[in-house]
């Protein structure tokens, strides 16, 4: 079965890869082509390229290196005199795979660690920086509205560098709606998401929520220099970029104001809500905190943390990734991600959502339809009901009754015909419980989980607005089928340009403008309705759309929310 499923693996670990590497860097002869705009702290000289103006790497913070390594960021308010802006920026320290576990893995997470390959790739310590994308053209009285991306990658990778959005911004153009792009680098892995007892009674939590918090508030204080409308702010993201959408309307427990104005007025959530957390200090984190410790050599000092500050950064990069990582046998029982710690998530999210303890703006929210394919990939030794049980059991959930996790199990239909990919028959089962775990991941981190957050958000903010959709349009992709990222080709870069995106796109662009994906859209494109009036998705396939009932597997979707409180990663 493993000689089976090898290629298979190494595909997606090598596409893996491949996302994640930087774009290419533009040829001289491009970046010739300049545009420049002058802020507080300096003048920014731009690059330009088929009509849209690109300014990369601009920083927004003092680098997060010796002493302010695990700590908040600080804020850069130091002059950055004519800066030159035409590349993409740097990406933070990535975990592409672990240091540790299967052969494999580990010689490739201590290779793509070396500083020659991080060299290659851009990747830096000193890497807190903004990139604003804006068409040809624009000045600082146009006050055009802004979106402001979050990229995904399991909270262990990903960068600005990844994400190109001239083919949006000249989409706004097209549609005579031109708006400003604006990404944000973050701190990724352990270098933004350690916990443990020693991290919470330092204050040093949930450093890469933070790092996307300063970055709002510098689109705040800058933005309007680039022509765009700081008061017209949407914040978008993708998988953890999504989840990391709502941990931002849910920090300091709703409070999304800066110097007295709203940071954002609108949420697009592709991929991710919420997602039910142990706190910073629960055991599980404690072990990964103890383990990245010892791996970096300072067990016995007396204040681990500050070793950990003072450790070279390839011993301190190579510990963080000595955990298991999203591509491993632990999937998406992530090591690293955003925790309660009383002060910046002073609860588990769903809480935070139930309790209306979030800023309440308008929002659209989705899935594609076999989010979990792509998690399910490396676990071939799941047979049967039981060791699918056993594994979901001692890998998610080591601290409840397996009896809970027996229940969630049973929901499920055992038979093939019945897990993701979904409605592909026999098809795809590449192991006996293959389907079956895609279907049960996928809900439980996304598609399910999703339906409940609508529903609590609902009940305590009836009066606004949200739309959601389920994107089927890589039906019949072997083994994989719709599966989770799939939509950064089809939605973010329009690769193929047919209905789907074309749609898609517009609906967000109209979104964007007016708060509601109908306003503005071409009559060939159908009217999407708020998800509350009939609790409805926008479905999408490649030529068309059709409204769907939001109640499939209506018994999972109880269950789980019935055990949210013990259901914690």
């Amino acid at each position: 079965m493993y000689n089976t499923l090898a290629p298979l693996v190494s595909a997606a670990l090598l596409a893996s890869i491949a996302a994640a590497l930087p774009a290419p860097t533009r040829t001289l002869e491009e970046r010739t082509v300049t545009a420049s705009v002058v802020i507080s702290q300096g003048t920014l000289v731009g690059s330009v390229l088929n009509g849209v103006e690109n300014y990369g790497g601009i920083p927004f913070a003092e680098p997060p290196t010796g002493n302010l390594r695990l700590k908040p960021p600080q804020r850069l308010n130091s002059s950055l005199g004519t800066f030159d802006a035409t590349g993409l920026g740097p990406a933070c320290p990535q975990m592409f795979f672990s240091t540790e576990g299967d052969l494999i893995t580990s010689v490739l997470g201590y290779l793509i660690n070396t500083p020659l390959f991080q060299t290659v790739t851009e990747q830096t310590e000193d890497c807190l920086t903004m990139r604003v994308q804006r068409p040809i053209g624009t000045t600082s009285d146009s006050k055009l509205p802004v979106l402001f991306w979050i990229f995904g990658g399991g909270f262990e990778l990903g960068s600005p560098q990844m994400y190109d959005g001239s083919s949006l911004v000249a989409n706004g153009v097209s549609q005579g709606k031109p708006f400003v792009f604006v990404s944000v680098n973050y701190r990724v892995g352990g270098f933004g998401f350690l916990a443990g007892k020693e991290i919470l009674a330092d204050g040093a939590s949930n450093l890469g929520l933070l790092d996307q918090r300063m970055g709002l508030e510098w689109v705040q204080d800058n933005i309007a220099a680039f022509g765009g409308d700081p008061e017209k702010v949407t914040i978008w993201g993708e998988s953890a970029g999504a989840i990391s959408v709502f941990d931002q309307m849910a920090l300091y427990g709703g409070d999304n104001t800066y110097n007295g104005k709203k940071l954002f007025r609108g949420a697009i959530m592709n991929s991710g809500s919420v997602i039910p957390t142990d706190p910073v200090d629960c055991d599980r984190c404690q072990d990964i905190y103890d383990t990245v410790v010892s791996k970096a050599g300072c067990s016995s000092a007396a204040d681990t943390l500050a070793c950990l500050r003072s450790a070279d950064y390839d011993t301190f990069l190579n510990a963080t990734n000595s955990v298991p990582g999203i591509l491993s046998y632990n999937s998406v029982a992530l090591s690293y991600l955003p925790r309660p710690d009383g002060v910046v998530l002073i609860d588990t999210p769903d809480v935070l959502a139930a309790n209306g303890q979030y800023a309440a703006v308008p929002m659209i929210i989705g899935d594609q339809e076999d989010e979990g394919t792509l998690f399910s990939l490396f676990q071939p030794n799941l047979t049967t009901t039981d060791e699918l049980v056993d594994y979901i059991w001692k890998i998610f959930f080591p601290a409840i009754e397996r009896d809970d996790v027996v229940g969630l199990v049973d929901t499920y239909d055992p038979s093939i015909t019945a897990g993701s990919p979904f409605d592909t028959g026999t098809f795809n089962a590449v192991y006996p419980e293959f389907k079956r775990l895609a279907a049960i991941l996928g809900d439980m981190v996304f598609t399910l989980t999703r339906r409940n957050f609508l529903e609590s958000t609902l009940a305590v903010n009836p009066d606004v607005p949200s739309w959601s959709y389920l994107a089927s349009y890589d039906y019949g992709t072997p083994i994989l089928g719709t599966f989770h990222a799939s939509d950064i080709l089809q939605v973010f870069y329009g690769i193929l340009p047919n209905y789907a995106s074309k749609a898609i796109q517009s609906y967000y662009i109209s979104f964007l403008y007016t708060l509601d994906p109908n306003n503005g859209t071409s009559s060939d494109i159908q009217q999407w309705p708020q998800w509350k009036e009939d609790k409805q998705l926008m479905q999408f396939w490649n030529s068309n759309s059709n409204l769907l009932a939001d109640d499939f597997r209506a018994a999972s979707q109880q269950y789980i929310s019935a055990n949210s409180k013990k259901f914690l990663i």
